[in-house]
């Protein structure tokens, strides 16, 4: 079952608070941590960033909840990583711009630890739907498929392959990216990958933040990522589930329950609505459930169930 994430907040490899963070004496909402030493450090700070992260993986407490990951620059950076104390204390890694040519060039580096992957979708490559289909196949491969915790949709280098930036009125799914994003989810969600949603980079616009998030989770995505620690409370506050949702799932999973019934004024099909139901019940476990409106469901009714839908 594909694994509900939330928000993934980004911090600079050479963050001057990277151990207070890593350890949640800062940031203790964070429930999935990524370092980064790719786009948002500059070459020139390269090295002391991967000191700064060296000294931090060291000290590095494992008794916190957070999941934390290295986003690399590149093979060679990764390897360094790799060669870290401290560096099993990693939950994995995320890998920039992977595509069909590259990715063993990174995996054979983890092969033999217990790292998770989270590739980053962020080439050319990602607008042709033959290249995403054979990245498929690469990381449909034995060994390699259980190491693919999420896909990461890169939406800034995509947009910048066009020429673009994101608009500051639109969400992402208003942009060119919007078909390439749902052409993804077509390639890769119905053989088992999970994907996360590109980051949104306008701290000034929590409106439109909220109203992404809603089109993040309507196209399925498991998480978003976070530029900035604001921005977690707002992405997770949709990944709340409602209580009638959750009576919904509950019912649909209900061995005693119909194979079609009516509930909430809506159809429930248990075969077809299973695996909608599996995941709602997670993400209730990991983020909770909005306040009980009362017991009385969107439409204004108390749920009932029905043989069949009218």
């Amino acid at each position: 079952m594909v694994k509900p994430m939330g928000a993934s907040l980004y911090v600079p490899a050479n963050h001057k608070n990277l151990a207070q963070i890593a350890n949640g004496d800062k940031l203790p909402q964070a429930r999935s941590l990524i370092f980064c030493t790719e786009d948002a450090v500059a070459e020139r700070e390269l090295s002391w960033s991967l000191f700064n992260l060296s000294v931090v993986l060291a000290n590095m407490k494992t008794d916190i909840a957070a999941e934390r990951f290295v986003r690399v620059r590149n093979p060679e950076v990764m390897a360094r990583v790799l060669a870290m104390p401290g560096v099993e204390k990693l939950t994995g890694f995320v890998l920039p711009k992977v595509t069909r040519h590259n990715f063993d060039t990174y995996f054979r580096l983890v092969r033999d630890t217990g790292h998770v992957l989270m590739p980053t979708l962020e080439t050319a490559e990602v607008f042709s739907d033959n290249e995403m289909q054979q990245l498929r196949t690469v990381f449909e491969a034995p060994g390699v498929r259980h190491r693919i915790l999420a896909l990461r949709i890169g939406g800034n280098d995509l947009l910048a392959l066009l020429g673009l930036r994101r608009p500051r009125g639109m969400t992402i799914y208003r942009t060119p990216l919007g078909p390439v994003i749902a052409r993804l989810v077509t390639t890769f969600r119905p053989y088992g990958f999970a994907l996360t949603a590109p980051v949104f980079e306008y701290l000034d616009l929590p409106e439109l933040l909220d109203q992404e998030v809603t089109e993040d989770l309507a196209y399925g995505m498991v998480g978003k990522t976070a530029i900035h620690p604001t921005q977690i409370a707002p992405i997770e506050q949709h990944y709340k589930v409602r209580p009638q949702d959750l009576a919904v799932a509950h019912a649909i999973l209900d061995d005693a329950s119909p194979a079609v019934f009516r509930m909430d004024d809506a159809m429930c099909e248990v075969a077809t609505h299973r695996a909608w139901a599996e995941r709602l019940v997670a993400q209730s476990r990991l983020f909770g459930a909005h306040a009980f409106d009362g017991g009385r469901t969107a439409s204004g009714r108390t749920p009932s169930m029905e043989g069949e839908p009218s």
